[in-house]
């Protein structure tokens, strides 16, 4: 317990790469959570790592640190791994926080999923933007001053300022702009479209096997979205979201969401700020741990059927090439 009598959740880290120092920075503003422990497969960066953010245990494998007393673990490694490394922690015993994707493809993520229910533990997919106080203002705001409902989505992000040894670059790391930086654009579109109906895509493909760029038009329940990624071309990352009574733009970065516009049909505009803290990945650490504490087993703002419909979008995108 901490000093304010909050259950105290202690966190393993798979993986001490980019978005487990993002990860580390963001708990320290997280009320009564911890990173206890650490492993990965090189030793010397899982030292740094530790010696960094004060991190009291160097797991030297991976079973010593699921055999410890964390509570959860912090999957942070490529997308070729995270089903293996999920798995393994939830049949220890321990919930688990993946990063984005949750795993390389629609089975896979099943298989995650299942294993959770299974063995009565949580697992959520590390999808960051609905947690972010611009997000959440942003549903509020709508509910009283509305909109309508949106039927069309524009959202997409290339960076082609990526190094050769980004593993974005690698297939088989789980590589390419689809599902490297899909994963969010596939977010935005369900949550305010609905389940996915079709997938039509456009795009280019480099001769290892990753796709460089892309264009993956969507149909929902209640709307279309047109999203593109890539990763040698550079787009801004802002976001559009198209309604009868208007339209808003969620300003760039939109999946690190500070600023968005709202436009009315009467000739209104309505500028909303929110500035976040600490990264930004407190928030959805903060959600998670409230999760264990309730004892629940499913997130409802990152729930397993929207995982498991991100995994379907971007997989038939992917095919669609």
């Amino acid at each position: 317990m901490t000093a304010n009598g909050i259950r105290l959740i202690r966190f393993g880290v798979i993986g001490p790469g980019r978005a487990a120092s993002r990860f580390a920075e963001g708990i320290a503003a997280v009320e009564g959570a911890e990173i206890a422990a650490v492993w990965g497969r090189n030793a010397e960066r899982a030292a740094g790592y530790a010696a960094k953010f004060s991190i009291p245990m160097i797991a030297a494998t991976l079973d010593s640190l699921l055999s410890s007393d964390v509570d959860a673990v912090y999957v942070a490694t490529h997308p070729d791994t995270h089903a293996e490394f999920c798995i393994a922690a939830i049949e220890a015993g321990k919930h688990v926080l993946c990063e984005k994707p949750a795993a390389l493809n629609l089975r896979q993520v099943e298989r995650v999923i299942a294993g959770a229910r299974a063995h009565d533990r949580l697992f959520m997919e590390a999808m960051k933007p609905p947690f972010f106080p611009l997000y959440r203002r942003l549903r509020q705001y709508l509910e009283s001053d509305p909109i309508g409902p949106v039927g069309f989505v524009r959202a997409g992000h290339c960076d082609s300022s990526i190094g050769p040894d980004y593993p974005l670059h690698f297939r088989e790391l789980g590589g390419g702009g689809i599902q490297g930086i899909g994963p969010y654009e596939a977010f935005l579109a369900l949550d305010w479209l609905g389940s996915l109906k079709r997938v039509q895509t456009m795009g280019r493909v480099n001769a290892a096997g990753v796709d460089t760029f892309a264009i993956f038009q969507t149909e929902h329940e209640r709307g279309m979205a047109q999203l593109h990624t890539g990763i040698d071309l550079l787009s801004h990352g802002d976001a559009l979201l198209s309604a009868p009574l208007g339209f808003l733009l969620l300003r760039a970065n939109w999946w690190n969401p500070a600023r968005a516009t709202v436009h009315y049909i009467d000739g209104r505009v309505v500028e909303l700020e929110e500035p976040y803290t600490a990264g930004g990945f407190n928030y959805e650490t903060e959600h998670f741990c409230g999760l264990i504490r309730e004892q629940r087993r499913d997130s409802p703002v990152i729930s397993h059927e929207l995982s498991i419909g991100m995994a379907r979008l971007l997989e038939e995108a992917r095919r669609g090439l």
